[in-house]
């Protein structure tokens, strides 16, 4: 297992320039490949029942995880501990080019930020038709039933929301799984995109999605908070936010997220929302401070990009050090030697 940590810290420290350098491609994107397959499966199995959107779950993202392990396991090739493998150069940029490769793929950062400029820009424009028209493009709310700062409003949400979901939670899930790991995480959030809405269709057949991606979104969602509260510009006005107003929230991770983003930023978030047909009374979240304006866009976006930077050496930190630990104990080590 040596140098497989490292690696993989360099990998994703590739695979996360690679999306700040070109983003995702408008077309041909892995991950919507993924969705179309993940839309034939359900035409095929879709009935109005837990049971078939669990098995649904299960071969899309369980199938997504299988296929990446099978990759990282061919291109690790010998096992690096059997004293008859030979360290090679070859494969180990083999690991970092997959590692880097999939971290690009998974990640959508800096897609979230250009989005978000561009309703922040028609916003600052007064082209309220402009805003409209992009906004679907970060969120499912209905457009035309949201005003200039109700619109501004959405799209901080969706920038701290999305944080945790298309850049932290996928940072973390690398750092636990690798390759796996990452491809797992991306499959159940695109899952949950597709098919946990509580709407008739959805109710009971995406039930095992959404609750899958609670699960797997709880940890980059408090890293994510406890970032916010690092890099945000107000950092005990985050902490308070989080605490207070985390928990209201009807989601138990984009609560955590969007009231800290919100007590960092000096807004307020949260309260009532027309989205997928229904309208939604949200709790208010840092209710004391004044509503979103369109120039507090800029503001969450370049929070988010620290908070995304953060979680890269956070992460990857994480890694090395549990890849040194696990190399200390393994016997035949220079600390288990000395100990003998």
């Amino acid at each position: 297992m040596r140098g497989e940590h490292a690696g993989y810290a360099c990998g994703a420290a590739l695979g996360f320039l690679g999306d700040l350098i070109a983003a995702d491609p408008r077309r041909g994107h892995p991950v919507a490949a993924f969705g179309r397959a993940a839309g034939a499966v359900e035409r095929r199995l879709w009935r109005d029942h837990r049971g078939y959107g669990a098995a649904h779950t299960v071969l899309c993202a369980g199938g997504a995880a299988a296929a990446a392990a099978l990759l990282q396991r061919a291109v690790r090739g010998a096992d690096p501990a059997s004293p008859s493998a030979s360290p090679s150069p070859l494969r180990g940029g083999v690991r970092v080019a997959l590692t880097a490769a999939t971290v690009w793929a998974v990640l959508g950062g800096t897609s979230l930020g250009r989005e978000a400029r561009a309703v922040g820009g028609a916003l600052t424009a007064g082209d309220l038709d402009v805003a409209r028209e992009r906004l679907p493009h970060l969120c499912g709310r209905d457009p035309q039933a949201l005003d200039g700062p109700q619109m501004a409003r959405a799209v901080v949400e969706s920038v701290a929301e999305n944080t945790s979901d298309a850049v932290v939670g996928a940072l973390v899930w690398g750092a636990l799984g690798g390759v796996p790991g990452l491809v797992a995480f991306r499959a159940v959030n695109t899952l949950d995109a597709m098919v946990g809405h509580k709407s008739p269709r959805y109710r009971r057949f995406g039930w095992a999605a959404a609750r899958l991606d609670d699960l797997a979104g709880w940890p980059g969602s408090r890293l994510t908070a406890a970032l916010t509260v690092l890099a945000g510009p107000d950092r005990r006005g985050a902490l308070r936010a989080w605490r207070a107003d985390g928990g209201a929230h009807p989601s138990p991770n984009a609560g955590p997220v969007e009231a800290s983003f919100a007590g960092a930023l000096g807004v307020r978030l949260g309260g009532t929302l027309a989205y997928g047909g229904r309208v939604e009374h949200r709790p208010v979240l840092n209710g004391a401070a004044p509503p979103v304006a369109a120039d507090d866009i800029e503001r969450a976006v370049r929070l988010s990009r620290r908070v995304s930077v953060l979680a890269l050496a956070t992460t990857v930190t994480a890694r090395l050090v549990a890849g040194a630990a696990l190399r200390a104990r393994r016997p035949g080590s220079r600390r288990m030697r000395r100990s003998r």
